[in-house]
């Protein structure tokens, strides 16, 4: 009876989590190359709640409102650009899970290499900076006796 409650208890913490998992809602896909473009498109944006997350994998209820809204746009004709400047146009190019490179982007493309350059270059002057203390203070070790 015992191994039967224990049984039982594991099967129910399994399954706690099951109750709480939510499926993405199916669509209505006119065709799998419809179905394939949306993924792909949902795939290139950023949901604006989670921040780190495409629309296609958040869970947020945003990003299913989205996602809902980017169907019926697909649905009316629109164009994959013409839903992202729409998207855009409410949410900034943040939305965007890859910005255009553009100046105000300059620093987002380009400050995590400015940051290894200059690290890079720290180094080098550190390595340098000890070679030359190293090869000015050469000098002979004192053997006094004691091996301490």
């Amino acid at each position: 009876m015992r191994l039967l409650l224990q049984v039982l208890f594991v099967a129910l913490l399994t399954f706690a989590g099951v109750a709480h998992a939510q499926a993405i809602e199916p669509m209505p896909f006119k065709d799998h190359a419809q179905e394939l473009r949306f993924q792909q498109l949902t795939h290139q944006l950023r949901c604006p709640m989670c921040q780190n997350e495409t629309l296609a994998d958040s869970n947020a209820p945003i990003a299913r409102d989205l996602r809902n809204q980017i169907f019926q746009m697909m649905q009316q004709g629109k164009s994959d650009e013409e839903i992202k400047q729409y998207l855009v146009a409410r949410y900034s190019k943040f939305v965007l899970y890859d910005p255009p490179l553009t100046p105000g982007t300059w620093l987002l493309w380009f400050g995590p290499l400015l940051i290894l350059l200059g690290g890079a270059g720290v180094v080098l002057v550190a390595i340098r900076k000890r070679s030359r203390i190293g090869s000015t203070a050469t000098e002979a070790p004192t053997d006094n006796g004691d091996d301490w």
